[in-house]
């Protein structure tokens, strides 16, 4: 091989970072690559109340909402979030919403609202700010949105990002599965966290 050509590819591989091993890579990155399976798999959005196991308990794997590409995808990186939201409503309750006119915990459903999240994501994570440059939004990142009408909607930033370059693409379920999308800016946003359960953590907010 001629000296330049080795200089090359001796560049090439200072330059460009190894590849990651699934250990490698942050929380967050795994998290994002968890989201990303989910669209392989095929959903129909269905919001219909369901009795669930508990915990580890998930609707049927051909049904969902925005809020079960949340839960599926930190369950598979063995976060239960059925199990930490119904535990901290349990011993707190005042501190989440009544939206919804309930008397008590629910551990079927509570999990599965989104403002349910967003108040466990504030009280236990990092919530980061919002802003208008897709560079503040970073794979791992769990984003809110309000839509029309005043419904809220949830979904995970990914490590891909659009056809320009610019934007980090979304995994979410707003109807029509759960699915990659370029929707980062296409609502108001409400909420940016990011949550990894840590042994020893400060108390909650």
């Amino acid at each position: 091989m001629p000296l330049s050509a080795i200089f090359v590819a001796l560049s090439l591989y200072i330059l460009l970072p190894p590849h990651l091993t699934a250990e490698q890579k942050s929380f967050y990155d795994r998290l994002a690559d968890s989201a990303l399976t989910l669209t392989a798999q095929k959903v129909r959005y269905d919001p219909t109340y369901t009795i669930i196991d508990y915990p580890n308990g998930d609707v049927a794997p051909d049904k969902g909402v925005c809020t079960d590409v949340i839960i599926r995808a930190y369950r598979k990186l063995g976060i239960d979030l059925q199990k930490e939201v119904h535990e901290d409503i349990k011993a707190n309750f005042d501190k989440y919403p009544k939206k919804w006119g309930l008397t008590k915990p629910d551990k079927n459903i509570d999990h599965r609202r989104v403002p349910n999240l967003m108040t466990f994501f504030t009280r236990y994570g990092t919530v980061k700010k919002i802003t208008n440059d897709p560079k503040d939004y970073t794979p791992g990142d769990i984003v809110c949105w309000n839509l029309s009408g005043k419904i809220t909607h949830i979904g995970i930033v990914s490590g891909k990002t659009a056809s320009d370059g610019h934007r980090p693409l979304i995994v979410h379920n707003i109807g029509n599965g759960q699915m990659l999308d370029d929707c980062l800016f296409n609502f108001e946003i409400i909420g940016h966290y990011q949550y990894e359960k840590k042994s020893g953590a400060p108390p909650p907010k």
